[in-house]
């Protein structure tokens, strides 16, 4: 193949390098373009769009692949935990014993926050939205570690800010749902791992240490790990976009979190449990709102079924469906909601309609029954997917840095009025 494209504009023809990466992707590099020719390019929503250069996640949509630096999503979400996979994504290769038992207890130490944190809680009105509240908590972060504000951080630094985030971000969380719930916060304990901490400062109370079933802290790993980073996604480039500006961590993360808290991002799976709660209302019919998605003229869309970017199926879907069939087993919740989801889910894998389009039930819909299930309101679905997202944020902000990236500044094409004189009020 040539290692270069060619392009003809206004009678002139100009060659442009043409990139390969590793897994054969193919794209023509026009950062040169512009000086060459005064043309630039115009790609709405970055479609057809590489801004970058990454070798962290790889990602097939038409063959359903998913890779976490070349480790293939199955074997991590079988074989891994949520804090090697964040060690893989952030640093590059899986840990050893002793490199991992350090992260831990590192993270460990740092699972505390700031007491004065309590103060924003306070302020918050009783409805406000969990996912405005990490956005601002996570920012506070910066005015707490100050250190973290200087844009040439030593790697020790950095790492310091890294394990900050991580260890004290399950708090953060397990905080705001105790919060809006009204009930007194859980500090985190000594003797227990991550989600196992996480989990009891969620669910677990004040002088009652919780114990969780395996098959619950499973499934908690598998869910976090397979939300841990997915390419360019409109959240992932926002931290970039925003850390390319030398912003520190938290401010870039918490950027990321507020383009999650989006509808069309990372209210997904909140949207599904909406949907099911709809259904149930209107009589719980599932075949009705088959028959309605089915139909053309209906507005009527099936939430959490097929994906913008796995067009066969979505690898993480097959994993947490299995995760999701265990949790129903094993915890016995009867919920009218999750038995309209397993109904919807028979029909549309055995519905030929749903089969042909390639309609099937993708990772938003099973993680929103397991977090029904477990006893998550709805509001702090997308919450969590931020928590399991982050590792593959700091991820991306480490490597845009360590790339020395330049300040992310996108072109447009204007297409306002042209120059034109100002009018006095008296003649408008």
């Amino acid at each position: 193949m040539s290692d270069k494209a060619s392009i003809n504009l206004d009678g002139t023809s100009y060659d442009l390098p043409v990139i390969v990466g590793t897994e054969n992707e193919k794209a023509v590099d026009i950062s040169k373009l512009r000086d060459q020719s005064g043309f630039i390019t115009l790609d709405p929503g970055y479609k057809n769009t590489g801004a970058t250069k990454s070798a962290i996640t790889f990602l097939d949509g038409e063959k359903g692949i998913l890779r976490y630096r070349g480790y293939p999503i199955e074997q991590l979400a079988e074989k891994s935990t949520f804090l090697e996979v964040a060690y893989l994504l952030i640093y590059g290769e899986l840990p050893k014993k002793e490199v991992l038992e350090k992260f831990r207890a590192d993270i460990k130490k740092q699972m505390m926050i700031h007491e004065d944190m309590k103060n924003f809680f306070a302020g918050f009105p009783s409805k406000s939205h969990p996912m405005g509240q990490l956005s601002c908590l996570v920012g506070a972060l910066s005015a707490f570690y100050p250190e973290s504000l200087n844009p040439n951080l030593t790697d020790e630094e950095e790492d310091q800010t890294i394990i900050n985030l991580l260890a004290k971000m399950p708090t953060i969380v397990s905080w705001i749902q105790k919060k809006s719930l009204g009930h007194p916060v859980v500090y985190p304990k000594n003797n227990l791992g991550y989600i196992d901490n996480f989990l009891n400062m969620l669910f677990g109370e004040v002088n009652d240490e919780k114990t969780f079933d395996p098959v619950v802290i499973d499934a908690m790993h598998k869910l976090l790990i397979l939300h841990a980073d997915h390419e360019q996604n409109c959240s992932t480039s926002t931290v970039r976009i925003v850390g390319s500006s030398n912003a520190n961590l938290y401010a870039s993360v918490a950027s990321g979190i507020n383009a999650l808290w989006g509808p069309l991002h990372g209210g997904a799976n909140q949207a599904v449990i909406e949907m099911l709660e709809a259904i149930k209302n209107d009589g719980g019919d599932a075949e009705k709102y088959l028959a309605k998605a089915k139909d053309k003229n209906d507005p009527f869309r099936l939430m959490g079924f097929g994906h913008r970017v796995y067009k066969n199926f979505d690898p993480r879907a097959k994993i947490i469906k299995k995760a999701c069939d265990d949790i129903l087993e094993k915890l016995g919740v009867q919920d009218p909601v999750l038995d309209i989801a397993k109904k919807l889910e028979e029909a549309a894998l055995n519905d030929q309609y749903f089969i042909d389009r390639k309609l099937y039930p993708n990772v938003d819909f099973y993680s929103g029954i397991i977090y029904r299930a477990l006893g998550f309101k709805a509001d702090m679905f997308t919450v969590l997917f931020a928590l399991g997202r982050l590792p593959g944020w700091i991820a991306q902000w480490k490597e845009m840095r360590e790339n020395k990236e330049p300040i992310g500044r996108p072109r447009q094409v204007y297409v306002g009025h042209t120059e034109r004189d100002y009018v006095e009020f008296a003649n408008r």
